[in-house]
């Protein structure tokens, strides 16, 4: 069973396009896949409960089919920082019982290819001292880094991956996924800003997703390789 942790280098960076895309890719090949979004803000009220669009995406390209809160078990409605809306809910977040979910769900539900996306960047709370980071390290999982391509993203896709090191795990792969079109306008460019990152991330790219008309698993997962896993 592989398990990755996948992190961002901001919010909308791709993560979920990213997660679903390799999950996808993954059933393609006839493997058992499970996509975890343990905690998710911005969700709407239906008449099954809370749900949130990037925890259905990976219960979609989970096979075989699980329950919605095997994949999304914290889910909070307003579209803010995790740590806020689950205060405002009542339900502070602690990763002693995050992680005691995640453990529950793994050991239960075993697949060849497990992805658990966090939420926003490494760094983002989930009260006043943890954070998603140290929900990866309490897993001890390897972590995928999804790099929004745009503007400044040389900057925070490297001080993301120093971070992730600084904090003992490994940097499994990264890919990019460009959300800003202006960001691959002129050829040359683009290519050495991926140059670049391939350089001083010192991780295997495990592909670069194009500005999509219809993003969703299946049109990314043509961009992406699981080979370098």
């Amino acid at each position: 069973m592989s398990v990755y942790f996948v992190t961002g280098t901001d919010t909308d960076a791709g993560k979920t396009l990213v997660t679903g895309g390799l999950l996808h890719a993954a059933r393609r090949q006839q493997r058992s896949t499970l996509g975890l979004k343990p905690i998710a803000s911005g969700s709407q009220t239906t008449p099954e409960g809370l749900r949130n669009s990037d925890a259905l995406a990976l219960q979609q390209q989970s096979v075989p089919p699980v329950a919605y809160a095997t994949v999304n078990p914290f889910t909070f409605a307003p579209a803010i920082a995790p740590h806020l809306a689950a205060l405002e809910a009542g339900q502070p977040l602690k990763i002693s019982a995050i992680v005691s979910v995640l453990r529950e769900t793994l050991a239960q539900t075993s697949r060849e290819f497990t992805l658990i996306e966090g939420a926003g960047g490494w760094r983002v709370p989930l009260n006043e001292q943890e954070d998603f980071a140290d929900l990866a390290i309490a897993l001890e999982l390897p972590v995928i880094l999804v790099v929004g391509l745009k503007l400044g993203c040389l900057n925070h896709a490297r001080l993301t991956a120093e971070a992730i090191r600084a904090d003992g795990l490994v940097l499994a792969g990264w890919a990019g996924s460009i959300v800003d079109p202006a960001f691959a306008f002129n050829p040359a460019r683009f290519a050495a800003n991926i140059a670049h990152l391939n350089a001083k991330l010192a991780a295997p790219c495990i592909g670069i997703i194009p500005h999509l008309d219809a993003p969703n698993a299946a049109t990314a997962a043509p961009y992406l390789s699981l080979e370098p896993l």
